[in-house]
């Protein structure tokens, strides 16, 4: 296994203090890079995942988050599944004011799909 496996193998998402807990602002996220596997097929799928929140007392730490969806390569996952997966976990590990996540999914087979989970 190569070190970068080694790492998104042990990934976790972490969290970090708010800095301005008082006041409401919003953080929005782009992972355009976010790849999965079809759970029928086995066929690659590729997303861009846009996160959007308002935090409360916690905001993610950006670099486990990087290694939290490149976890996902080689999981087979819907497209419903892999956003709602997400979402779920950001809520549980945050506890954000306001959460969306929404998976934009590349067109395959001449179907686009877009997730769009929030609270």
């Amino acid at each position: 296994m190569k070190y970068g496996e080694k790492i998104i193998s042990k990934a976790r998402l972490e969290k970090w203090e708010n800095p301005y807990p008082d006041r409401d602002y919003n953080i929005e996220i782009d992972f355009p890079e976010f790849s999965c596997l079809c759970p029928r097929s086995g066929y690659p799928d590729y997303a861009a995942i846009k996160i959007n929140y308002i935090p409360d007392k916690y905001i993610v730490e950006l670099k486990s988050l990087k290694l939290y969806f490149n976890k996902f390569r080689g999981q087979y996952i819907s497209h419903e599944a892999a956003a709602n997966q997400i979402f779920d976990d950001l809520k549980k590990l945050l506890k954000p004011r306001h959460l969306e996540v929404v998976g934009d999914f590349n067109p395959r087979g001449n179907v686009k799909t877009v997730i769009r989970v929030s609270s």
